[in-house]
Formats: structure tokens, C-alpha cells, sequence
């Protein structure tokens, strides 16, 4: 899965991409793999202060995280058995061990809050360490769980994405997709991430277009009415009059006049983008919560 990604200095040691290495987080000392190598960055892109290196991992370290990775297995079906006892509307996603064993951390998934604290005294009893309950939105989980997106291949989140960006209807509006809910929503049911790819391109690409219903001058000396756009390839079809006839004609967008499309007033446009805020409240509305015992 694409963790986070975050710096350190490596002071005087010889640290290369693929390396792993042991650092000092705010979840303690943890295990990680180096990304890029050593390197200037600009100040406002890491948080301060900037920690070291602790060091690079050993053949033990390595050992000690397939361990870890083995026993997350195990208390993933413990914590099972102990939410079934309980009776939790809670789903489990996953389990997770800091390196240095210190707290087992769980993800779930669930519609509302859930009162766990009876959840989280029977884990400790069992497990003799911190234990801590997060719960996370369906992003989370099917970023955490993995899968195929409809385009066949893994999903954006699981394989590279860092963190999740903002995605809204007005994006597919803009790309000129259907406004289907299942036909622009990804495995999670959330808009698909990929909308954010492309729309900086299809921006600059539709702001040199006129709208559908606009009225234009040919380079041919015809004047007409557009009635579709071809975004990609730049084109643009008008309906024109030609001895006392319509006739329909494509023309590059070079070969047009018409005055540049004018910005929305943003309210109006908030109006008519209702929809976009249709999927995106319900994850709004999904809280997330977390409880450490020691």
C-alpha cells in the first residue's frame, strides 16, 4: 500500500532509494523505506523539526517486520471474535504493529460512532500492550484493502496515491462524462480519483472553445450556432445557413470567431452543481474517532 510520505535528515550516512531505514515518528520508532535520496527540498515541505535517521535497518529489523506482519493476522481474528462478542455495528479493515511493538492500532469501518471502550479493555488484557481504535471513511478502507479499478488496473490509491485529493461532479461536467453515479464512482463508491488527473488539461482545453448554443463566425464567412464540441481534438460543429438551407459543418477551433467564454458567477454555478455534493457528504458525515489504553 502507498504510505505517506515524510522527510528526515539522513545526516552523514550513505542512504539510497530502496533502501529501509529506522526513524523516530509520533507513533514512535518506526520502519520505513526510502523513496528518494538524499536531496535539497524547499523548507515549507517539511514539517519541523526535521528528525534524523535513527539508522539503516539490519537482516533483524527485516525479521522483526515479518513478524509483526505475521501476528497482525492473528489479532485481526482476535479483535474479530471479541467485536462478535460485543455485539459492534463495527467492520474490521486491518490490523497494524508498530516496529517496536509498543501499540496495535485497528481500523474499521462502521456507519456511526461505536462505543468500544468494553472492546478495548478485553484487547488489552490479551494483547499486554496500548491498543488504539481508528476509525476510517470507505476511501480509507479500499485504499488499505486494494483492488482493480474499472480500467483493469490496481487502484490509484492502493498502488501510488499519498493522500486523497478533493474530486467533485463539477470534473466530470468538465471532461464532458456521464453524471451516472456508478459510471464515475470508484470500488469505494466515492467519485473515482482519476477525475483529478485531467482537469487542469480539460480546464485549458474548454476555455478555448465556445459553449454549446453560442454563436460563432466561420473562417469561410458563415455565420452559425455551435452545437457540440470535440474537447480533445479541438473542434467544434456548426449549424450554418447555406443558400436558404441548414447545413451542419465541423471547424477546427482556429477557424472561429466568438467571444471567450465568460466565468460562472459562482453562486449560479453552486446551484447547478447540487449534485456534485451528493457522494461527497456522505463521506463528510463519516466521523472518525480513536482511543488509546495503556
Amino acid at each position: 500500500m502507498a504510505g505517506k510520505i515524510y522527510y528526515f535528515d539522513p545526516k552523514d550516512m550513505e542512504i539510497k532509494r530502496g533502501d529501509h531505514v529506522i526513524v523516530e515518528t509520533a507513533r514512535g520508532v518506526e520502519y520505513g523505506r526510502v523513496v528518494t535520496g538524499a536531496s535539497d527540498v524547499p523548507d515549507e515541505t517539511v514539517i519541523q523539526p526535521l528528525k534524523p535517521v535513527l539508522r539503516l535497518a539490519t537482516a533483524d529489523d527485516d525479521e522483526k517486520v515479518k513478524r509483526n506482519r505475521a501476528k497482525e493476522k492473528e489479532a485481526l481474528a482476535i479483535c474479530q471474535e471479541k467485536v462478535e462478542k460485543h455485539k459492534l455495528e463495527m467492520k474490521l479493515v486491518d490490523a497494524e504493529y508498530t516496529f517496536d511493538n509498543n501499540k496495535i492500532l485497528f481500523y474499521f469501518t462502521a456507519d456511526g460512532r461505536i462505543d468500544f471502550r468494553e472492546l478495548v479493555k478485553d484487547l488489552a488484557a490479551v494483547f499486554k500492550t496500548r491498543i488504539e481504535l481508528r476509525q476510517i471513511g470507505v476511501r480509507d478502507e479500499t485504499k488499505i484493502l486494494g483492488g482493480v479499478g474499472a480500467c483493469g488496473r490496481a487502484l490509484c490509491c492502493h498502488s501510488y496515491l499519498t493522500e486523497f485529493a478533493p474530486v467533485s461532479i463539477k470534473m466530470a461536467k468538465e471532461q464532458n462524462l456521464s453524471l451516472n453515479p456508478t459510471k464515475i464512482s470508484g470500488v469505494c463508491g466515492r467519485l473515482m480519483c482519476c477525475l483529478k488527473n485531467e482537469e487542469e488539461t480539460y480546464e485549458y482545453l474548454n476555455s478555448r472553445l465556445p459553449g454549446n448554443g453560442d454563436h460563432v463566425t466561420t473562417s469561410d464567412g458563415f455565420k452559425g450556432e455551435v452545437q457540440s464540441v470535440n474537447v480533445l481534438r479541438q473542434t467544434v460543429k456548426v449549424l450554418i445557413d447555406v443558400d436558404d438551407e441548414k447545413e451542419m459543418r465541423e471547424y477546427p477551433v482556429g477557424e472561429l470567431k466568438f467571444k471567450p467564454r465568460r466565468k460562472k458567477d459562482r453562486k449560479k454555478d453552486a446551484k447547478q452543481d447540487k449534485e456534485l455534493t451528493q457522494l461527497e457528504e456522505m463521506e463528510k458525515k463519516e466521523g472518525k474517532s480513536k482511543l488509546d489504553e495503556d
